[in-house]
């Protein structure tokens, strides 16, 4: 019998009619948000001209590629920044934002986190004094960080006594992480460059933009951010770019952070483009739309949750500033079985069943719903956990609502089947 003829799956379609008739409203919202981004990129592509041959991509140096020339100007044009580097040879974002970090400092300068730790990946990126690596305070680079107050906002006090001499760069993770805090919406952001460029006017502002592209109007770059960075297999990709990176804000700092990728007089001069033009431009096209998806999914996961006793966050009909959606267990083997839950929604790899494993970059071990058509594409429907208290699961994408939906409901009867919650009939 398939999933979806079960009798805790024909259940919780009940709710999922009353989840989604309290959510109109917020999808409604959704919807606007996308279609004024969509006109924004489509604005940006008339502006720059694109045509069919920006798209036939080059070999060797890649000198006088104007294809990956024009797209740089077309995320710049996008993201209201002065510059953008768009480039396949980032491997991810945490390779894009290691980039961008190692671009900006100097041996003796510091780095600043006033968000809290960063994501688990760039831990090893920052690295221990001495560690011989190659991480940044292997360079002598020294790295503070500010960890939020306990609602989730930034503690100012702390903040404007850690910032010295030595700080050039203040960083800013826009999304959880591994957190339960709220993400930071771009006003929010916009009112932490003030703060802190009042204390110190040279420093350098950067924003870790991974899942927060398009889920609002405006972006870091447009509120004063000097450098933001975010990764193609994620929002702007639009599940078709098959790998890279994006770098956008001023031009020195874009600059800066183009040396770190090639060589120091090269910059983004070079570097050939092979095949990848063409899904670059229309996954930077499509991006609106499916983040959109993406996010009413994700209002979706929380409406369900929260009608069936659990505690979400963001709740359902919060603000949205990325994809991420945070779900609290209250062991571990619901959050096991969740994950399993939203693998076997999978149109790739459903008949895997994803376990805990130490994986490289991260300091717990974590498990992974990731039946995608990219490898890693997180814009695509997936779900990951660290294998820690508390139990919390975070999913996030989904290029459409119909498969966050399939994966929602297929989570929710693993859960059931494994009785590790008790679906209750619904009633008006």
């Amino acid at each position: 019998m398939r999933q979806h003829e079960s009798e805790s799956w024909l259940e919780l379609t009940k709710w999922a009619e009353a989840a989604e008739t309290q959510a109109a409203p917020v999808f409604r919202s959704i919807e606007g948000i996308a279609e004024r981004n969509q006109w924004k990129v489509i604005d940006a592509f008339q502006k720059h001209k694109v045509s069919d041959f920006h798209f036939n991509g080059s070999t060797g140096y890649g000198y006088n590629d104007t294809g990956r020339e024009v797209l740089d100007l077309v995320y710049a044009d996008v993201f209201g920044a002065e510059a953008a580097l768009v480039r396949p040879h980032f491997v991810s974002g945490t390779h894009t934002i290691s980039c961008a970090l190692f671009g900006l400092l100097r041996p003796g300068d510091e780095l600043l986190y006033i968000t809290g730790r960063p994501y688990d990946t760039l831990h090893k990126v920052i690295g221990k004094p001495g560690d011989g690596k190659g991480s940044l305070q292997d360079f002598g680079i020294r790295y503070g960080e500010v960890a939020p107050l306990a609602d989730g906002s930034i503690d100012w006090d702390t903040v404007e006594s850690s910032i010295n001499e030595r700080t050039k760069v203040i960083g800013i993770q826009r999304s959880r992480g591994y957190d339960w805090r709220s993400s930071y919406t771009v006003a929010q952001i916009g009112d932490m460059v003030k703060r802190v460029k009042a204390i110190k006017p040279d420093v350098y502002v950067f924003v870790d933009n991974c899942y927060g592209e398009f889920t609002e109007e405006l972006e870091p770059t447009e509120v004063g951010v000097d450098l933001m960075a975010g990764s193609l297999i994620k929002n702007p990709g639009g599940g078709i770019a098959p790998t890279g990176g994006y770098v956008a804000g001023t031009q020195i700092a874009v600059d800066l952070t183009a040396y770190r990728l090639t060589a120091p007089g090269i910059g983004g001069e070079v570097g050939a483009t092979l095949g990848t033009l063409r899904s670059m431009y229309q996954g930077l096209f499509l991006a609106p739309h499916l983040v959109g998806q993406a996010i009413k999914g994700s209002v979706f996961g929380a409406a369900m949750f929260e009608l069936l006793g659990f505690e979400s966050n963001p709740r359902y009909d919060a603000p949205r500033t990325d994809l991420i959606q945070a779900i609290r267990f209250d062991r571990a083997e619901q959050l096991i079985a969740f994950v399993q839950g939203v693998q076997r929604a999978s149109a790739v790899d459903a008949h895997v069943v994803p376990e805990p494993w130490d994986m490289p970059g991260y300091e717990h071990p974590v498990i992974m719903a990731a039946g995608t058509f990219m490898q890693g594409g997180s814009l695509e429907l997936s779900a990951d956990a660290p294998i820690r208290e508390p139990y919390i699961a975070y999913m996030q994408g989904g290029l459409t609502y119909a498969h966050v939906k399939y994966g929602v409901l297929n989570a929710l009867t693993v859960l059931a089947e494994r009785e590790l919650v008790v679906i209750k009939p619904y009633t008006t």
